[in-house]
């Protein structure tokens, strides 16, 4: 697979992005990649933000429970201060970060580091999210995973929120959440 090639050669860094809606396996194939890298003896690190405990307080946690440890951050300048001697960064809930985080990841990227990023590309509203826009455009690779649609059955890439509150970032899950298509999201 493209992903994996060149993965041995450790002047060649990259920005991988998987993005998509809630519950369409962003997280999931975030955690496959890099236990991949992992099985490859890749030094590897992963970062969440730190106002993320929904599952752990810890851990990054896909809704399959699938986990890895990780390093929570506050801000993305500290991704830069704690991937010292890595192959392989990771970053989930990229969405929730601050707008230097495409930046971080291009310093890394030309360091010769793999950066895999994912994250929401829509919000509740339909609307790009945070700095998801930047780092898919400065991604080389860039994957759209799709949840499937509670109303029709069909591909989803919406996240509709079930309960009523306009801000942006509200964490919640199956009791907040559900995904739609386009045509089931825009009949709300």
């Amino acid at each position: 697979m493209f992903l994996e090639q060149n993965v041995n050669n450790s002047k060649n860094g990259w920005i991988e992005v998987v993005c998509g809606s809630m519950f369409s396996g962003k997280t999931e194939e975030l955690l496959r990649r890099i236990k991949r890298a992992n099985i490859a003896n890749l030094k590897t690190e992963i970062f969440k933000p730190m106002i993320d405990t929904r599952y752990d307080e810890t851990a990054v946690v896909s809704h399959d429970a699938n986990s890895i440890q990780s390093t929570p951050v506050s801000s993305s300048q500290n991704i830069l201060l704690l991937s010292h001697q890595v192959d392989v960064v990771g970053i989930d809930e990229a969405q929730f970060f601050d707008d230097g985080l495409p930046e971080v990841c291009s310093q890394l990227a030309n360091k010769g580091i793999r950066v895999i990023v994912a994250g929401l590309d829509k919000d509740f509203l339909g609307k790009p999210f945070g700095c998801m826009p930047q780092l898919m455009a400065i991604a080389e690779y860039v994957t759209k995973v799709h949840a499937i649609c509670v109303q029709c059955g069909n591909l989803a890439n919406f996240s509709y929120r079930l309960i009523s509150n306009e801000k942006i970032v509200l964490l919640g899950e199956k009791e907040s959440y559900e995904p739609r298509c386009r045509t089931c999201f825009n009949q709300q």
